[in-house]
């Protein structure tokens, strides 16, 4: 139980008496200090009954309230929708601009129109939770979409995931796979039955064995060739996050490549032309540079017609960046083949570039040559008069 009285109020009675006492041996009435004293007293205890009304409570703080479901779903990248019995409530701002600013209030079969999500979505007991539904054409031809459903009560979360990137590669992967084991099984083939042919009487006549061996040669080189693209290319893509080292005049290399070129047997390095001016040195991989040269330098020549040019030009493009193009007088390339020249095992006329001992991986390695040297990469075509090879490579600073 608390005190009747605290220690002020007792100091203070203490000071009261004190005070009449005072007045008593200074006066000499004792009424009068009497008084005084009871007074006191008096107006000590009223103090100390009455007290300081107690504070007010606090007003309770009120604590965060949860954002709409609207808002929590905006911060999401990838298309979400929420979806309140077969109708869309809510839909962020990726799913409104793949399937359309009308979809909200719509029902879902009309929101997403693809029968495989309309039948996740309208028999949701026949799927496993969470499973994913695999959608081709939702928003373009070419799209593949991962659909997830997730139950949330009286509502139900769409998640669409974009995995068109993902499908592309794992395709190139197959047809990477398909081509190069095509491209190496056509001589192999050629090469066993040679030697099965050889095997038997035919290795006895001298002329045919002669023949026989030169196209075993011949079938041996172009496994090489592939070969040794494919170890090129592979060793290009490990070193694309490397930044090249190499101080490199792409005056002097080109005159290198010329010189090489005219060593060996092609006539046709006689018709190559040089236009070049003075350009600051870029940084790169010298050996990959001087293989990118050899690479298209050596196109111009297998397609170029006989007899006509073969121009090099160096200069400085309007941007800033040296400007390095091939240009060659042959037959040019149709308009449809041009965005895939750079595919790998991609030919315009596959006979004729197996003929002459192409691989169908050049182009495919001079374009990640120029990725790597943060460069870009440039082909145009004329039917009829020609093709011109532009590479812009950023001068070294």
């Amino acid at each position: 139980m608390p005190p009747l009285l605290g220690k002020r109020a007792l100091l203070a009675l203490a000071i009261i008496a004190a005070a009449a006492v005072a007045g008593f041996l200074l006066n000499g009435d004792l009424q009068e200090a009497l008084i005084v004293l009871v007074a006191g007293v008096a107006a000590v205890l009223l103090a100390s009954s009455v007290g300081d009304p107690a504070p007010a409570p606090a007003a309770p703080v009120p604590g965060p309230s949860e954002p709409p479901v609207g808002e929590m779903i905006e911060v999401i990248a990838e298309p979400v929708l929420v979806i309140a019995g077969n109708r869309v409530v809510s839909a962020n701002r990726a799913a409104r601009a793949l399937l359309g600013q009308h979809i909200l209030g719509e029902d879902v079969r009309i929101a997403i129109r693809h029968p495989a999500a309309a039948e996740r979505l309208l028999n949701p007991a026949e799927a496993t939770p969470g499973a994913p539904i695999h959608l081709v054409g939702l928003g373009t031809r070419d799209q593949r979409w991962e659909m997830r459903v997730r139950d949330m009560g009286n509502l139900r979360v769409v998640h669409l995931t974009d995995r068109t990137g993902s499908y592309a590669t794992e395709r190139m992967r197959v047809d990477f796979v398909a081509n190069a084991s095509h491209e190496l099984r056509t001589p192999l083939a050629s090469l066993l039955g040679y030697v099965e042919t050889l095997q038997d009487e035919a290795g006895e006549d001298a002329q045919v064995r002669g023949r026989f061996l030169k196209i075993m040669h011949v079938e041996a080189q172009r496994m090489q060739r592939l070969i040794d693209d494919l170890i090129s290319l592979s060793r290009i893509e490990a070193d694309k996050y490397r930044k090249p080292g190499d101080t490199i005049d792409l005056a002097e290399l080109i005159d290198e490549v010329r010189s090489e070129l005219s060593a060996g047997v092609d006539t046709r390095a006689d018709d190559i032309v040089l236009d070049l001016t003075d350009v600051p040195p870029v940084r790169g991989d010298r050996s990959q540079m001087s293989q990118l040269l050899h690479n298209i330098v050596g196109n111009a020549m297998k397609y170029g017609r006989e007899g006509t040019p073969i121009t090099l030009a160096l200069g400085t493009g309007n941007d800033g960046m040296v400007r390095l193009s091939v240009s060659d007088e042959g037959e040019g390339i149709a308009p449809e083949h041009l965005p895939r020249l750079t595919e790998r095992f991609y030919r315009v006329d596959s006979g004729r570039s197996r003929a002459m001992g192409g691989t169908g991986l050049g182009l495919a390695i001079v374009k990640h040559i120029v990725e790597r040297h943060r460069g870009r990469l440039d082909i145009v075509s004329s039917v009829g008069k020609g093709t011109s090879v532009v590479i812009l490579l950023p001068a070294q600073r």
